[in-house]
């Protein structure tokens, strides 16, 4: 590699988050699911009952493209649609049993691709790590900062 593009910190940023995101979406397709899938387990985990609507405008979905995703979860028994008593024109979506199972089974694979490609450092490099990297995402995407939450209180 030039010195030039190993110097600079959003050259190595960017090539090692193309790297991960290869590998977590080779692992995630060998296991039936999609870095969306996960994303959505995992939201609705957090924030089960939430609309259609509000999953989309959260993950940055566009709303078309969500539903394929939904009917998809739904078909497998992993989460399951009811129409918003509030507003019938509105579905809410929760988790099943079975895809609170799945979840964990997703997290067991975030683990260990975490593990193994930050296998160089310790834990409390691997803290700092995530400290800069979550001050960084809330700098550029205020979806990351959870209202009343601090930095510390996020990282449960």
């Amino acid at each position: 590699m030039p010195r030039e593009l190993v110097a600079r910190p959003l050259f190595l940023l960017g090539r090692l988050g193309f790297t991960v995101k290869k590998h977590a979406m080779q692992e995630f397709d060998d296991a039936g699911f999609s870095g969306y899938d996960y994303a959505l387990l995992a939201f609705l985990a957090e924030r089960p009952g939430e609309t259609q609507a509000t999953i989309a405008d959260s993950l940055q979905v566009d709303r078309s493209q969500l539903v394929g995703l939904l009917d998809a979860l739904e078909e497998r028994g992993l989460i399951e649609r009811r129409r918003d008593p509030k507003d019938r024109r509105r579905h809410t979506v929760t988790l099943t049993a079975d895809g609170k199972r799945q979840l964990a089974r997703l997290r067991s694979i975030v683990k260990t691709i975490e593990d193994e490609f930050l296998a160089p450092l310790d834990e409390a490099s691997r803290e700092k790590l995530r400290e800069l990297l979550y001050e960084l995402a809330v700098h550029h995407d205020a979806r990351f900062a959870p209202q009343g939450e601090t930095l510390a209180a996020s990282a449960g």
